[in-house]
């Protein structure tokens, strides 16, 4: 249990049977009647935002979050299945779970998942990929100093916006935290 006047930005707790990160917070003393904190608190599971105020002796209970690294193994049907690198679990995901976060993972590829009472609620890929270009337009020699770009799909089947020299069969490094070409490699 964490008491409201302790709360720090980061911190996980349940609130109305729900596991919320407190994203911003701030404790508020007016002229007239007792303190209070106002909070913004992030669903971790769906994402929503709610505004709400606590006086700083309110106690909420704090949820245990567990990080832990699995290797993608497969996709069946609408199931990820993840194996855990040291005692060869198997874990499967629904896809509805994890939303867009697999999009630029492929097979053999170690990921965070993010579990609260035994539930995965979120994927952590990593912060860079290479992956290989399947289909793009060839790129046309001079137009690379406009800073242009043009679709292309990558080997999980995912769309990025690369640039125009970049070729079918060329390996490229994406950012996953926002989908975007980082290099050539």
């Amino acid at each position: 249990m964490v008491q409201a006047g302790d709360f720090k930005n980061g911190l996980t707790v349940e609130y109305e049977g729900k596991v919320c990160t407190i994203i911003e917070f701030q404790h508020v003393k007016p002229g007239k009647g007792s303190p209070f904190v106002r909070t913004k608190l992030k669903d971790i599971k769906n994402g929503g935002v709610v505004e709400t105020t606590f006086a700083p002796t309110d106690k909420l209970p704090t949820a245990m979050i567990e990080t832990t690294e699995y290797q993608y193994s497969y996709k069946d049907g609408n199931l990820f299945v993840f194996m855990d690198n040291n005692t060869f679990e198997q874990v499967m995901v629904s896809e509805d779970d994890v939303k867009d976060s697999m999009k630029f993972v492929k097979e053999g590829e170690n990921v965070k998942l993010r579990s609260h009472n035994g539930q995965v609620f979120a994927i952590e890929p990593p912060i860079s990929v290479e992956l290989v270009v399947t289909d793009t337009e060839p790129g046309v020699k001079g137009n690379t100093a406009t800073g242009a770009t043009k679709p292309a799909i990558v080997e999980t089947g995912a769309q990025v916006k690369v640039p125009l020299f970049v070729n079918q069969g060329d390996i490229i490094r994406i950012d996953t935290r926002t989908g975007e070409y980082s290099s050539r490699v």
